[in-house]
């Protein structure tokens, strides 16, 4: 009970974010304007609708993410009102665990809103939806999860800002993260390939949740491999979460 009602709470709150919505705008404006992009590939352009659409659905779920998971404890700590909870008796994981609830709740709410929104206008413009399309979604709003946690963890040792910077390069590493084994022969038995096969197994590899090509394309995707991207992640996510919790139960606040 004392976890779902930080989760509570934590929605709340993030839905008076300004940043939401502000975000949620320009996601709307680039879903609506993909049709103009798919206007210059003749015959193509339901395909560059569902691709550009879907990229947005991460890109700016991302940035929800990052704007406001990275403030979520660093908030409470700078207003002073974490002392009204931790006095209670609730455990400092409690407090991490309902915190995470509360965005992933605010996240997939702002995934389905756009998922809807991305559909009816596939369907508008003739075009039709398969499963594909929605394991799709769900693959993406599990990698909003493992990133989420990720700001969570942040949140709890650094500032705002470098947690946002931070978060955004995991991102777009982790999504490139084959280039760092695959290095040019110069660096074959240096110190930067050892360092660079610590970072490429350290980091998850969220190309893993990327299906979109699939999607827009109408390719069907094997059960198994949904299955396993969304184990890989949950572990991921886990071990984040316990990482963000022994983070905050040292923290002195």
């Amino acid at each position: 009970m004392r976890i779902l009602a930080v989760a509570q709470n934590t929605f709340r709150e993030a839905v008076r974010d300004k940043v939401l919505y502000v975000l949620l705008f320009f996601a709307g404006a680039t879903i609506l304007g993909s049709k103009a992009l798919g206007w210059i590939s003749i015959g193509q352009d339901i395909k560059i609708v569902k691709d550009i659409s879907l990229a947005s659905v991460s890109i700016f779920g991302v940035l929800i993410a990052i704007f406001v998971g990275t403030n979520l404890v660093y908030k409470e700590i700078d207003k002073r009102t974490i002392y009204t909870i931790i006095c209670r008796p609730m455990r400092r994981w409690e407090f991490i665990v309902g915190k995470y609830l509360g965005m992933a709740l605010l996240l997939a709410v702002v995934t389905v809103s756009m998922a809807i929104i991305t559909g009816g206008y596939v369907l508008l413009l003739g075009g039709a939806l398969d499963t594909t399309f929605a394991l799709a979604v769900l693959l993406i709003y599990w990698e909003l999860l493992l990133v989420t946690a990720l700001a969570i963890l942040l949140s709890t040792v650094t500032s705002p800002i470098l947690g946002a910077i931070i978060v955004f390069c995991a991102y777009v590493v982790g999504h490139a993260t084959t280039v760092l084994i695959d290095l040019p022969e110069q660096f074959h038995g240096t110190v930067a390939e050892k360092i660079m096969a610590v970072v490429y197994y350290a980091l998850p590899n969220l190309s893993n949740f990327n299906i979109r090509a699939e999607a827009a394309n109408g390719v069907p995707v094997a059960p198994e491999y949904v299955l396993w991207a969304l184990v890989y992640g949950t572990i991921y996510t886990i071990m984040l979460l316990v990482m963000a919790s022994l983070a905050f139960e040292d923290k002195d606040v």
